[in-house]
Order: structure tokens, then C-alpha cells, then sequence
């Protein structure tokens, strides 16, 4: 018996990584001892302090019952004392703060609390995929925001045609960013809230990597702006700064409306993130932050590693103040696919092509700094042995 998909996965264009997982298993299943750095997915083990909490927390019958939606209020509240440590702001735990599974869910759900069947969201690209997809799912039109490198791969707000500006409901952000690894100033936030209370819209910032920074620049929030919080949602994540990407867990913050709107959209859809996790969540956010600041270090040594061996090797490459990601230009004459399926076949390193994320990243291509400096200093090696 055949049975016909939706359109709206139809209309899905293939998930970026799913095809690179099925490329770097054929090698793999071929004999190649591969170097993956493709997926951003931490090598660094969920510090042990987090663990035994979660171990804990599951041995207590209380927490073996349906969670509610919106998050344990010691978590909410948790959240926001981490917010008011490191990014100066006041939250209303019970207003201003909803927990997530993952700040994916919550990304790829927003749209459904706001976004009708046939109006605009304004989507950055090259970009995490799921800002498109969640507009997909919940009717809207995506309007691509090109990050260019000659804009800093900032958007251009000035460029956006006014009839389209017309039908926007929000707008996406994500910095610092992935995939360029491009970071933003607490000024850019501040003209983006100007434009948006100007053209009524929803600014929905991605957080997700503003712990992993380097050198002497800390990523501000997004509701640092002055106003922001009366236009703005942000989504933060677990996953990247403390290596809980298993876990599923993550935090909104920002407008009482937006909160809101989003929590009950998910209260009809999923039944929360099981109490034990939020509980070893908590344990990180009010614990001893030593292992974040470990964890960076890591990843400046690596990123280091990296830079350098590319710029050994003639690529151009920017160092990155942000993200445990590099994003460099493809060689002259090469798309970024047929690159990265050129390093794949004769040097067994997995990267992911910059055109994945977005037509303009076209022309570059992006390493995970996911495996071990000594590793890292293997596939510089490797691609140094091939000829472009």
C-alpha cells in the first residue's frame, strides 16, 4: 500500500546532515579511517558534577511523573539567575522563562504561535536550517537575509524590499553564528530593535554558542539592546556550553507575550523535559563554571591548530572569536560540495559545504572543532597532500 507524504515535506529540502552522515558511513564502510569534522556535536564529556546530579535526581520517585511544559520553577528561576550573572538582566522566572528540549524545539515551534499561512519571516543564510523549516511547518514564507563577508555576514536590514517588510511577522538571528563563526555587537542589537518596533515585528535570536568565545570578546544577549525585551524572544542551549547535546535541554527568554504564546503552543504539543535532566540542568547553570571555561581553552587550542594550518596551506580563513566552528573559502575553481566530496575521498575528512546552509555560503566550507587538537593537526597534514 503506497501512501503520499504531506506536501509540507515535500516541499523539505534534504536535512544537511543526514546526507553527510550517509556519505562519511559509505566511507567508513569502505575502510577509511575518517576525521569528522562535520557535525558541530561536542567530543567533550557532560562534566561529572552535572552527571551525579542527574543520577541523583532519577532516583527519585517524584521525578518519574509527567513534567509540566513550561519547566520546573527551580529551573526557571535557575535560568534566570544565570542570565542576570552573566548578561546583567532581569527575568521574571514565571512570566519571562520557559524551558525547551533543546533549543531546537523551541525554535522550530516559535513560528506556530505567531506566523499565519502566508506570512513572512525573515531568515538569514547561510544558517542552521531549522529557522526555515519551522516557517515551513507552520505556513509562512521564508525571505532569505544574505551574510555576506564584505557585511561582517551581518544582514542588510535596509535592503529588504518594503512590500515584503509589509508581511513580516519576525525575524531570525543567531550570534554568535553558525556557520560562519561571525559574532555581533550590542550596537547591531540595538538598530535592530529600532528596526523592528518600526515595522511591528518578532525578533527571535539564537543563543546557542555565546559561552564558547575566545580572547578578550564575550557575546552579549541580544536583550542587552535597550527595548529588546518588549520586541524579543532569545533561545539558549545546554548543549554547546556545558556538552549536554544528548540531554535535550534549553531555555527561552524574553517577552511575557512571546513566552507565553510559545508555552502554549508547547503545552499542546510535548509534555516537557523529564525533571531529573532539568535538575541536573539547574547543577550546571548554578554550579562551578570552571568546566565552561576549560572547555573554551580546549576549543582556542584547537581553533589555533586549525587557523594556522589552513593559512599554511593558502586557504582564507578568519580567526573566529566565537563558536567552535572555522569557516573558510574553498580553493579557486571548486564549489564547496565538490570539495568537500574531494577531502571525503582522498584525505578521509569529513566537512560540511558551505552551500548547505544557504546559496551564499557558496565558496566556503565549515570544520567542527569536535575532535582532539592532535587530530585536527592529522587533517591539516592530510590536506596538505592533496592537490588543489
Amino acid at each position: 500500500m503506497a501512501f503520499e507524504i504531506s506536501d509540507r515535506l515535500k516541499k523539505l529540502p534534504p536535512y544537511l546532515f543526514v546526507a553527510i552522515d550517509e556519505a562519511k558511513a559509505q566511507a567508513i564502510s569502505a575502510g577509511v579511517d575518517v576525521i569528522d569534522l562535520g557535525v558541530g556535536d561536542p567530543d567533550l564529556p557532560t562534566p561529572e558534577h552535572i552527571v551525579q546530579r542527574l543520577i541523583t535526581a532519577a532516583q527519585n520517585p517524584a521525578n518519574h511523573h509527567y513534567p509540566s511544559s513550561q519547566g520546573l520553577a527551580a529551573f526557571r528561576e535557575a535560568a534566570a539567575q544565570w542570565c542576570r550573572e552573566r548578561f546583567g538582566l532581569d527575568l521574571d522566572p514565571q512570566q519571562e522563562v520557559v524551558s525547551l528540549i533543546g533549543s531546537k524545539e523551541g525554535i522550530a515551534h516559535m513560528p506556530l504561535a505567531f506566523v499565519n499561512p502566508g506570512d513572512v519571516v525573515l531568515v538569514p543564510t547561510p544558517a542552521y536550517p531549522v529557522y526555515h523549516i519551522g516557517t515551513l511547518f507552520a505556513g509562512g514564507q521564508t525571505y532569505y537575509l544574505p551574510l555576506t563577508e564584505d557585511k561582517g555576514f551581518l544582514p542588510d536590514l535596509s535592503a529588504i524590499p518594503e512590500d515584503v517588510i509589509s508581511r513580516a511577522r519576525m525575524i531570525w538571528l543567531n550570534y554568535p553564528n553558525n556557520p560562519t563563526a561571525a559574532v555581533a555587537t550590542k550596537d547591531f542589537f540595538t538598530r535592530v530593535v529600532e528596526f523592528a518596533r518600526e515595522h511591528n515585528l518578532i525578533v527571535c535570536h539564537d543563543a546557542a554558542y555565546t559561552e564558547i568565545y575566545y580572547d578578550d570578546f564575550r557575546p552579549p544577549s541580544f536583550l542587552e539592546a535597550p527595548g529588546a525585551k518588549e520586541v524579543g524572544i532569545e533561545f539558549h542551549s545546554l548543549s554547546k556550553t556545558y556538552n549536554m547535546t544528548g540531554w535535550r535541554i534549553g531555555f527561552a527568554i524574553g517577552s511575557p507575550e512571546l513566552i507565553g504564546a510559545l508555552t502554549k503552543v508547547k503545552s499542546n504539543i510535548d509534555s516537557g523535559v523529564f525533571q531529573a535532566v532539568q535538575e541536573a540542568a539547574i547543577e550546571a547553570l548554578t554550579g562551578d563554571q570552571t568546566c565552561v571555561a576549560k572547555a573554551r581553552e580546549i576549543y582556542r587550542e584547537r581553533r589555533d591548530v586549525v587557523v594556522e594550518g589552513l593559512r599554511s596551506l593558502g586557504f582564507r580563513v578568519q580567526n573566529p572569536q566565537a563558536t567552535f566552528y572555522v569557516w573558510a573559502s574553498t580553493p579557486p575553481g571548486y564549489s564547496s560540495a565538490d570539495f568537500a566530496t574531494r577531502l571525503l575521498k582522498e584525505a578521509g575528512i569529513v566537512v560540511t559545504p558551505g552551500a548547505g546552509f544557504g546559496e551564499p555560503g557558496e565558496g566556503y566550507f565549515r570544520i567542527a572543532l569536535t575532535v582532539d587538537k592532535e587530530r585536527l593537526a592529522e587533517a591539516i597534514e592530510r590536506i596538505k597532500g592533496v592537490q588543489f
